[in-house]
């Protein structure tokens, strides 16, 4: 691959300042906002998870297995908010991004060792986002010329340069670059378990948007059409040399159709409102809890934090009803331990499991370091106490059955602070209360949704108390399944 690009493509933006490449007007902030950045993410997480380092942290320590889709979602996410036009956004989501990649460490099934944060596998997935937005380009037959190129290029070495002040392994020029790039590409990559995953269960778990939710069968039923049409584009768009390592064929008449799905997005983005064609738009379709970040300074951006944890808290433990104590309110811990606790999908609960539990919390209400460490902090002795208490068999691990034999008695001391971390989240005026005036406000902020009247105000004991409740498997909440239970 050469780094002689075509000409063509005028952005229209110019950076503020030329010292910052994601100052506003970055090509990169303009162009993952558009719906078709949606391709670039996909195929990306693609040829992430053929690292062998990537692919191994996807399969042991990551949710991707039972819930790819959500893996997606927040990649995209996070993304965002790296290109922040705010420059506080990005350092807080790179620390953020930081510490999250240094609690996944492990080992691979052959022995070897992998660590979420080390330089080579984090600037491969930097360079797996540049290559892919530059294929978008060229499939929807958009033309990048030399100066935008190497602009864009710059761009994603000082997004990578944001987690790695030391500007991480991507090469410094766009010519080295591409021989970087075909060298992983032919000596690096492997066919990991992690991407027969994806093409497997991707397209085939895409969650149903809210006007079909209560057609099941008739989106079970388009999705099953549009998945391997979805999956094929997605092979085709990768490079030949991997497709055939992979063992992944191009399908007849896939290039036409591939040709026709990234020029089709690309004529939406101009013919259509912007308002329609951004991938905020998209997400929020699949995820009504998806929300496009607002623009602010600091202290606003803290607050809107603790706004979205004092919506989702408020969600995760609903006061139930009078006289509603049916099997509407109801699951069974076993029920319980498959649909939520058990993160990965491998039929045990485990650390892994309950370490993405918190990381989905820690993502979803942008916690600053001092609460993400507490709530981590209280997910891992809880597991020390299930460990102690509910692993009969002494494997390390937790059974469903091993679970729902206890859970009617749990009164474990760690899942009290957890309540308590996520508790002191929610309370932002400190009153011990969380009242109806925050539940009000903060569930339309998050959840774009209005929670209608009601004065009821939780204090900290009763809050607890419905907790453990749910986490025990006691109280059904449909929340706290679109957090977690989600594809």
């Amino acid at each position: 691959m050469s780094d002689a690009a075509p000409t063509g493509i005028d952005d229209g933006t110019t950076p503020a300042d030329p010292a910052d490449p994601l100052s506003p007007g970055s090509m990169l902030h303009r162009l993952s906002h558009q719906a078709r950045w949606g391709l670039v993410a996909t195929r990306a997480i693609v040829l992430e998870a053929a690292h062998p380092q990537i692919g191994a942290a996807l399969i042991t320590n990551s949710t991707f297995v039972a819930h790819p889709w959500r893996r997606l979602r927040n990649t995209v996410l996070s993304a965002q908010r790296m290109v922040d036009p705010d420059e506080r956004v990005r350092r807080r989501e790179a620390a953020r991004l930081n510490r999250l990649h240094a609690r996944i460490t492990g080992t691979d099934a052959e022995g070897r060792p992998f660590n979420a944060a080390d330089p080579e596998a984090r600037a491969w997935v930097v360079a797996t986002l540049f290559e892919s937005t530059v294929t978008m380009c060229r499939l929807s037959g958009e033309s990048l010329d030399g100066p935008a190129l190497d602009r864009l290029y710059a761009e994603f070495r000082a997004f990578l340069a944001l987690m790695d002040p030391d500007g991480g392994r991507l090469p410094p020029t766009l010519r080295e670059f591409w021989r970087y790039y075909e060298l992983m590409i032919e000596e690096r990559l492997e066919n990991t378990e992690a991407v027969r995953v994806i093409l497997d269960r991707l397209f085939a778990q895409v969650p149903a948007p809210p006007l079909l939710r209560d057609s099941p069968a008739a989106w079970a039923a388009g999705r099953a059409l549009a998945g391997p049409v979805a999956t094929a584009i997605t092979v085709a768009s990768l490079p030949e040399s991997l497709r055939a390592r992979l063992g992944l064929p191009e399908l007849p008449g896939t290039r036409t159709l591939i040709h026709t799905a990234y020029l089709s997005t690309r004529l939406a983005t101009r013919l259509l409102p912007e308002a329609w064609t951004r991938l905020d738009t998209i997400m929020g379709m699949l995820d009504p809890t998806y929300s496009r970040r607002e623009g602010g300074d600091a202290l606003a951006g803290l607050r809107r934090g603790a706004a979205k944890a004092g919506a989702l808290l408020r969600l995760l433990t609903p006061a139930p009803q009078a006289g509603a104590a049916d099997d509407s309110t109801l699951r069974s811990a076993a029920r319980f331990f498959s649909e939520v606790l058990d993160q990965t999908g491998d039929g045990y609960l485990d650390w892994p499991d309950l370490a993405a539990m918190a990381r989905e919390i820690a993502t979803r209400l942008d916690l600053d370091a001092r609460d993400e460490d507490r709530l981590f902090t209280a997910f891992a002795d809880w597991w020390r106490e299930l460990r102690k208490e509910l692993d009969t068999d002494g494997d390390g691990r937790v059974t469903g059955q091993e679970y729902a034999a206890a859970a009617a008695a749990m009164t474990s001391s760690a899942l009290i602070r957890v309540a308590e971390v996520l508790f002191d989240v929610t309370d932002v005026d400190d009153d011990q209360v969380i009242d109806a005036g925050e539940y009000r406000a903060l569930f339309r902020a998050a959840f774009d949704h209005d929670a209608g009247g009601g004065d009821e105000r939780l204090t900290r004991a009763e809050f607890v108390r419905r907790f453990l409740n749910f986490m025990a498997g006691r109280l059904h909440s449909d929340a706290y399944d679109r957090l977690f239970a989600q594809s």
